[in-house]
């Protein structure tokens, strides 16, 4: 029947017309309201976009910076001194001789040596949270643990090494018949080993617990053992990461000062073995920044930070470059 109502309601052949129309308009409006909403969303990515480029600018601009700074403060050393200054032996401000070799001798010494020392306990960490117990109290509270290495101010290293590290290197130099000094290279190695075991350690381990699931199991599969699936699978998966881990560590042994300055002897000699007293680049400038009392003096000390921030710069663009090779092959 097509009797309409009164007051102009609506006739039954009229009311489906009216909600196709209203369900036209709905779709109208959800569809403006997708469009806005991906304009929305590209117009924030574009923000976001050149938020990362303007941040990694400033970043590039803060580091030329510090180059352009170290370089203009030590201008007077490098016109006075020249590059003997970086082969020189003998640091004496007294007499106006300067000479980086010894410190930069007791960089590459120290922070090599805590490398080495620090690269089986740092893999094995790595291996044992990431592989073997990546879940429960025990793999949380020892990477817990690890983590708070890593926070621990390095003037409590230091003070830990002189009370209990540095009377047992002494113990162990009298046994085997060297000088029993205690502090030196050997001993600021070990407590730098400590402080950098938590960058390499997390860092593998967050690779480890990466390696796709399909590779490790075909090779149990196939028979391997846990031992096998490591040394065959896991470790050729993750060696890059390992590499930049180990690289890290290397950079913060670079430039560690406080714990190194307090257990290394601070002596402007050449080691003679890694048990002799000391001195890095950092531990220097620390030390006698503040006696500077020439001008040349202090512009040496400030060319000395220029030389540790060339060495930790190579340094990382060879770890690159190694790195890279790992990534391709």
């Amino acid at each position: 029947m097509d009797t309409s109502v009164e007051n102009g309601s609506v006739t039954r052949s009229d009311l489906p017309l009216r909600v196709i129309n209203s369900g036209k308009s709905m779709i109208a409006v959800n569809a403006r309201q997708k469009i806005r909403r991906s304009f929305n969303q590209i117009r924030a990515e574009n923000i976001f976009k050149r938020s990362l480029v303007i941040i990694g600018l400033i970043m590039v601009v803060l580091v030329l910076g510090i180059l352009l700074t170290l370089v203009i403060q030590s201008l007077p050393s490098i016109k006075s001194l020249g590059l003997k200054y970086l082969w020189g032996r003998v640091w004496d401000p007294v007499q106006d001789i300067y000479g980086a070799w010894p410190f930069l001798l007791g960089t590459l010494l120290t922070s090599f040596l805590a490398l080495l020392i620090s690269i089986p306990f740092s893999i094995s960490v790595a291996i044992f949270l990431g592989e073997y117990y990546p879940k429960g109290w025990l793999p949380n509270l020892l990477k817990n643990t690890v983590e708070l290495i890593a926070a621990v101010p390095s003037v409590i290293y230091g003070f830990w090494g002189l009370a209990v590290l540095v009377p047992i290197v002494r113990n162990f130099e009298t046994h085997i018949g060297v000088e029993p000094v205690g502090v030196g290279i050997f001993s600021s190695s070990l407590i730098l080993a400590v402080m950098i075991i938590p960058y390499a350690a997390s860092l593998g381990r967050s690779m480890i617990q990466m390696v796709p699931s399909p590779l490790k199991e075909g090779a149990y599969s196939l028979g391997a053992t846990r031992w096998e699936v490591i040394r065959s699978v896991i470790l050729p998966y993750t060696k890059s990461g390992l590499f930049a881990g180990i690289l890290l560590s290397l950079g913060r042994a670079l430039g560690e000062t406080m714990a190194v300055t307090m257990v290394i002897g601070n002596t402007s000699l050449i080691p003679k073995n890694i048990f002799s007293p000391g001195n890095t680049m950092a531990s220097v400038i620390a030390n006698e920044f503040t006696e500077a009392d020439k001008p040349v003096y202090l512009s040496a000390l400030i060319e000395l930070g220029l030389v540790l921030f060339l060495v930790t710069v190579v340094i990382n663009l060879i770890g690159k470059k190694i790195i890279d090779r790992f990534t391709n092959e």
